[in-house]
């Protein structure tokens, strides 16, 4: 029996309340799945305009009862059916009986537009099951006949489709659950367990497996009598079982014989050559070259660059930087010998101009009490990039520093079109080609962490990563060490870093989730990889998504069951946004959105490198714009060319017509691969490049990379020694927090904090008022006295300014989330209250805004800090002339530069939604 079309499986809140209000009738019902319990439900009800929610939650014994007023006696039920049809009377402690469901509506089959191989793909499932995937407590109406069993059975058969099609297997399974199960369960009754009809129905199923069996058990014995012993002529001949011979009669247990001949086979055959060979060299007194293991190789060291500049209007230099040795040295044209050479230490800042992306001022100490600044030209931006880079790089590896306070991630991204990869893959790894891309001069600079995503990759899993290694190996002399790697059929992801930082690698968690047909099949979905660097977390996620032009909105939902299902990250955090739980996560791959223009006008753009119009009609930007997929995500800024559709073989033309059986179908140039980022606010993050090759042309797609220079955070060592006084204490104060959600519900709510700087999650009281006079939104406020005094757990300032909060309005009644969001604490540290203000998500949603005004006191004795590495290069909006060679202004000490992810203060709310609670028309 199907489920009933009231349910509505694992429907988010948000969507629950549009169909209910859509429905518009006092007494509208549905049921979902909770978001806050596993293996309960939530019955959503329509009475008066506001949604009330009530959960649904199973005992020990699997009885359903609701959750409703005091008072009123709950009553179990076997079923939901039947617990629904006992609420539609009334008089049962609901605000009013159930009267109209909202039913569910049916998907169509979603055919993959560009005509790949998805065999395998079944039907969405229609059971349900209590408690999740896996119980098998069916909540349908109790079973009495064996058809019901064998349909039910032949539904979670199509819920099992792996990451294998399997499609012929899968055939053989459902004849046996449609004809023959029935036959074995009525002989099972009698007495007979020995299930004579699925052992016919395997037999039948694995005779491909019989000859493939026999084909490689053939080969291997055919290997293994090459290095028996050889026999003596009156030895008898050994006894060879023909191939035709076994597989006269196949049966389960001449296959399980035949498999284990195999497994002794394979694991023999090795000690057997072995034995063989050591005989031979011994017996011919032969001498093995030595063995002793070459060392590895070492990385290269970096050759010294040089830059032309302009100095002043007129003059030009040289700037010379030698990272190994740790110096910059500035030469006049036409002079052979420096005219200064500043080591790293003495430079104190860098400052790179917003007006002229070319210029950068360079302030050192040339004697005490004196600094110097100078300004500098390049002949481009990306030079200028270059020298900045170097100028990091330098003060990394001449600093004392035991962690690192700065990394650089590369990540890339490439559908190989199921076709063998080039022998090299060099212009990819080393970020080269078009768009913005890494200047000569530092491209063969090693990354700290690579993480490289493809679609339809037909290489082995092994066989790919050790690609990867090698090719890195050869173009850094680096022998980079895997994190992690996770596949979903033909959609891979691999980690890769600097054998230094795997000490620093710790939770390495992996996750997939299928987005094919019915989301039964991984032709289409996502790989993801989450992990802690010291102190910092990190979530990759590579997909693919539906593909075709008008698929817009299944692209939409695709993001957002990804969203939901990868499971990620640290558990405690699972009821968190996905967005929210990592303080850098990076989200990439064939993300298939469209350009809605005709194609002839496309190509006319592309060939004029008009890519602003066409940015302006590109699918991912107007839907992000829309606030429908990536809210508050980053992306670089495009000026390379459109990586889809191009014909194999060259880059000079794109391929946009597909020619099927049902006739030619029309793919537009489009930038498919994509590489965005959502990072914790007043952290550190920087694209240094963003582009794609021009010289990779095995696949329809160009592969795209994008790289990152990265803040991190170390475990923090108190510079006092626990116990050695008494301990101070921080303490986090708040002193009102105001709350708007998007919700038809009249629902209390508490606040729940998270913080790794917490020893466990706090909850506030029930919000001290409410109202709800605009249809649609629900506004909360709390005052301090309801609200907790929180105490991290070291009360330096230098650990609290890397510290995170993360908030979550619950419901009162259900405990489900009604939003999430973070807050940084670095810039509310001090004794007067700051105010905050910040959005709300829930599944990938925006549903809110909040604001509030709160503290972070710091004893005095613990309040001291140090400049971070990334914090003495800075951006200068105004381009001010300083004279040449002269004494730079006295100005107050450096501050260290407001991060580029902090917005400014905010007094009013996020959205112009919300205005109208200020009176606002």
């Amino acid at each position: 029996m199907a489920a009933a079309s009231w349910y509505h499986r694992d429907i988010s809140r948000v969507v629950a309340e549009e169909l209910l209000a859509k429905a518009g009738r006092d007494g509208c019902f549905l049921v979902r799945d909770s978001e806050s319990v596993s293996g309960a439900y939530a019955l959503c009800l329509l009475f008066q305009r506001h949604v009330h929610t009530y959960r649904i939650l199973p005992d020990d014994e699997g009885l359903l009862s609701v959750q409703t007023v005091q008072g009123i006696q709950a009553k179990c039920f076997r079923t939901l059916p039947d617990l629904i049809g006992a609420y539609q009377q009334p008089n049962n402690g609901l605000v009013t009986p159930l009267l109209y469901p909202v039913h569910r509506a049916r998907q169509a089959v979603d055919e993959d537009s560009d005509g790949e191989d998805v065999r395998g793909g079944g039907q969405a499932a229609s059971a349900v099951l209590a408690g999740g995937a896996g119980t098998g407590t069916w909540l349908t109406t109790p079973i009495t006949s064996r058809t019901h069993i064998s349909q039910q059975l032949h539904q979670r058969l199509q819920e099992q489709v792996h990451s294998s099609p399997a499609s012929d297997f899968m055939g053989f399974m459902a004849e046996y659950l449609n004809h023959h199960l029935q036959l074995d369960l009525e002989a099972l009754r009698h007495g007979h367990p020995q299930l004579r009809h699925l052992s016919t129905a395997l037999v039948t199923a694995c005779r491909a497996l019989h000859r493939q069996i026999d084909f490689t058990l053939a080969g291997l014995e055919t290997l293994a009598r090459v290095f028996d012993p050889p026999m003596s002529p009156l030895s008898p001949a050994r006894e060879q079982v023909r191939p035709s011979q076994a597989t006269a009669a196949p049966n389960l247990e001449l296959l399980l014989n035949k498999i284990s001949t195999v497994n002794h086979l394979l694991s023999s055959l090795e000690k057997k050559v072995l034995k063989s060979l050591q005989e031979t060299v011994s017996r011919h007194n032969l001498s093995l070259p030595s063995t002793v293991a070459s060392p590895p190789p070492t990385a290269k060291p970096l050759a010294v660059q040089s830059f032309e500049v302009k100095v002043g209007k007129l003059q030009r230099a040289a700037l010379t930087v030698d990272v190994e040795s740790g110096t910059v040295a500035i030469t006049k044209k036409g002079s052979v010998s420096p005219e200064e050479t500043i080591h790293q230490d003495k430079i104190l800042q860098l400052i790179k101009y917003q007006s002229v992306q070319s210029k950068v001022r360079l302030v050192y100490d040339r004697e005490p009490q004196r600094n110097l600044s100078r300004d500098f030209v390049f002949p481009n931006a990306r030079k200028r990039e270059a020298f900045c880079q170097l100028l990091q790089l330098m003060k990394i590896q001449h600093s004392n520093l035991d962690e690192p306070d700065l990394i650089s991630v590369y990540v890339g991204t490439w559908n190989m079109g199921s076709t063998p990869p080039p022998r090299s893959l060099a212009s990819w790894l080393t970020s080269r080609g078009l768009g913005r891309t890494q200047d000569e001069t530092t491209a063969c600079i090693p990354h700290d962490i690579y993480v490289v995503g493809t679609q339809e990759n037909s290489l082995g899993d092994r066989e790919w990563v050790e690609f990867l290694r090698a090719s890195l190996k050869t173009l850094m002399a680096i022998d980079y060490r895997v994190v992690a790697l996770q596949c979903l059929w033909s959609i891979k992801i691999v980690v890769l870093v600097k054998p230094e930082h795997e000490r620093r690698i710790s939770h390495v968690h992996t996750s997939s989730v299928k987005t094919g047909i019915a989301n039964t099949l991984g032709n289409k979905g996502a790989v993801g990889v989450s992990f802690l660097f010291n102190g910092t977390s990190f979530g990759f996620i590579n997909c693919h998504l539906a593909s075709g032009s008008e698929k817009t909105h299944r692209r939409n939902q695709n993001y957002s069951d990804i969203l939901r299902s990868l499971v990620l990250g640290d558990k405690r955090l699972s009821a968190f946004d996905l967005t929210l739980r990592f303080t850098h996560l990076f989200w990439f791959g064939d993300l298939n959105y469209r350009l809605d223009m005709d194609v002839q006008d496309i190509l006319a753009h592309i060939t004029k490198k008009e890519f602003e119009t066409l940015l302006a009609v590109d699918q991912l930007n107007l839907e992000r714009e829309k606030n429908k997929v990536f809210l508050r995500f980053s992306e670089g800024d495009i000026s390379f060319p459109p990586t889809y559709r191009y014909e194999r073989g060259s880059r000079d033309s794109y391929m946009w017509q597909k020619f099927k059986p049902t006739g030619v179908r029309i793919n537009v140039p489009s930038w498919c691969d994509r590489i965005l980022w959502k990072s914790h606010p007043e952290t550190h993050v920087v694209c240094n490049s963003y582009g794609c090759t021009d010289d990779i042309v095995t696949s329809d797609h160009s592969p795209v990379f994008a790289t990152f220079e990265v803040g991190v955070t170390s475990q923090f060592v108190p510079k006092k020694a626990p116990g050695s006084d008494p301990e101070p204490l921080a303490c986090i104060e708040w002193e009102s927090i105001e709350v708007i959600v998007k919700t038809a519900s009249r629902s209390k709510c508490y606040i729940e904090f998270h913080s790794y700087c917490l020893e466990e999650a706090q909850r506030s009281g029930e919000n001290t008022s409410q109202s709800c006079d605009v249809p649609g939104f629900l506004k909360l406020a709390w005052s301090a006295k309801h609200l907790p005094v929180l105490n991290p757990i070291l009360p330096d300032l230098e650990y609290l300014g890397d510290q995170h909060l993360l908030l979550s309005i619950k419901g009162v009644e259900s405990c489900e989330s009604y939003g999430e969001c973070c807050i940084a604490m670095r810039s509310m540290i001090g004794s007067m209250a700051q105010q905050f203000e910040t959005f709300l998500f829930h599944r990938g949603e925006e549903t809110g805004s909040m604001r509030g005004w709160m503290k972070v006191r710091v004893p005095k004795d613990r309040r001291s800090t140090r400049e971070r590495l990334y914090e003495w290069i800075s951006f200068e909006e105004e381009d001010t002339e300083p004279v040449a060679d002269a004494p730079a202004c006295p100005k107050p000490p450096l501050q260290p530069r407001r991060p580029r992810s902090l917005p400014e203060p905010a007094s009013s709310y996020t959205n112009p939604a919300y205005f109208i609670f200020e009176g606002v028309p």
